[in-house]
């Protein structure tokens, strides 16, 4: 029996939730049963993004494109797909994005985030592909975008809908939004936890407070710290805020912002007019992030939505006592009093209410680590992966399209 070929196209192949999740779904599929091509887009970066951090942005999307080509997954660079709305530009990434799906002639083109969701699926649709599926990865409807723009894909999203087969929902309340706004009928949808490679984070032990060697960290200090992308919607300042109102209570406080993104200067002279000092540390965008989570004694996610929350995952893993706003997917990882905190998003004061109160109970926080780290293996990549395989054939099948 001939591979089953795969199409994935994703606008931007950086360092967000997003594009680790197309990286682990096309390089985790079955080489024997599956010849996977990936489509990206050169840059896929705003203005403000790119003067800011190219060389961060561009060595992250070179590296994963060079980690795809290593598991032989055949990729292709798109110039013209891009995040920002450019009518001519569009027109063109659709008509090359239309000629490579016709030469490499799929049986199933599978989008991921908005912009590329639309170019896309419009493109298989007019190439004749039998089954289309789209992955939207959250923040469709708010954060990114201003209110004309989020109506304006809406509409769009509604329209693709019907050139789609399958829409993967990473999370219960993703689907919620989804359903709430008529985005398509709910037998179109399919929840699929979005995958994380979990083994890192679960050879850290509580008992990994920080490493050694690390002079910015004494035993002493009490670790807060969140990891992602630097911009308005992760919420940062927000962390910034609640953490310099503790200092006087909490006088070894340490907070740790892992990431890159437009927001760095602004961020980092926040912290600085709020009397943080040495006590905010914004180390950019690292490799070693295990080695981050294991430094930390909680973990924040002060975001004002999230698709899911991937970063999550890993600080549950982690054994993570988690901190996270009351949005979005963060619902689905965190229980309330069960393996971490939600706060209402955007509230520096019942974010620094959170931290004080876990920080004076380490007891409570080491158990809601360890039902952190019990939960997380039902959003592995392996789990992930398996679903998806589902999916495909049972689509195929639907669709009488060979198996």
């Amino acid at each position: 029996m001939d591979r089953v070929r795969v199409v994935h196209v994703i606008t931007r192949f950086d360092k967000g939730g997003s594009a680790e999740n197309t990286f682990l779904t096309v390089t985790g599929l079955d080489p024997a049963r599956y010849e996977t091509y990936l489509l990206a887009g050169s840059d896929g970066q705003d203005t403000a993004a790119a003067v800011s951090t190219p060389s961060a942005e561009s060595a992250a999307a070179e590296e994963n494109m060079a980690r795809v080509q290593a598991a032989g997954v055949k990729t292709f660079i798109v110039p013209e797909l891009v995040r920002p709305v450019a009518p001519l530009r569009d027109l063109r990434a659709f008509l090359r994005i239309r000629g490579l799906i016709r030469r490499l002639a799929p049986q199933i083109v599978h989008t991921h985030t908005s912009k590329a969701g639309i170019i896309g699926r419009l493109a298989a649709f007019s190439a004749g592909v039998p089954v289309v599926v789209h992955t939207p990865h959250g923040h469709v409807f708010w954060g990114y975008f201003g209110a004309v723009a989020s109506r304006f894909f809406i509409t769009l999203e509604k329209s693709a809908s019907r050139l789609t087969d399958r829409l993967i929902m990473l999370t219960g309340q993703e689907k919620a939004d989804h359903l709430r706004y008529r985005i398509a009928p709910p037998d179109k949808f399919v929840v699929i936890h979005s995958g994380v490679c979990l083994e890192p984070f679960l050879q850290i032990t509580i008992a990994d407070r920080r490493p050694d060697s690390d002079p910015a960290f004494p035993p002493d200090s009490f670790v807060i710290g969140t990891i992602g992308r630097l911009t308005a919607i992760k919420g940062q300042s927000y962390l910034l805020e609640a953490a310099a109102g503790l200092l006087r209570e909490i006088p070894e406080l340490i907070c740790i912002i892992v990431g890159e993104g437009e927001l760095r200067r602004e961020l980092a002279a926040r912290a600085a007019s709020l009397g943080m000092g040495e006590r905010a540390f914004f180390p950019g965008w690292r490799r070693d992030v295990p080695s981050y989570m294991a430094a930390l004694d909680l973990f924040v996610m002060p975001s004002l939505n999230e698709g899911m929350g991937r970063v999550v995952v890993e600080a549950m893993a982690a054994g993570r006592a988690v901190i996270a706003s009351d949005v979005g997917g963060l619902r689905d990882l965190v229980v309330h009093g069960e393996n971490g905190l939600l706060v209402p998003p955007g509230n520096a004061a019942a974010l620094a209410a959170a931290i004080r109160t876990l920080y004076r109970d380490p007891k409570r926080r080491r158990i809601m680590g360890q039902n952190g780290r019990m939960k997380a293996p039902a959003f592995s990549a392996a789990a992930m992966i398996k679903k998806i395989d589902e999916l495909y054939m049972n689509l195929l099948r639907e669709k009488h399209v060979c198996r």
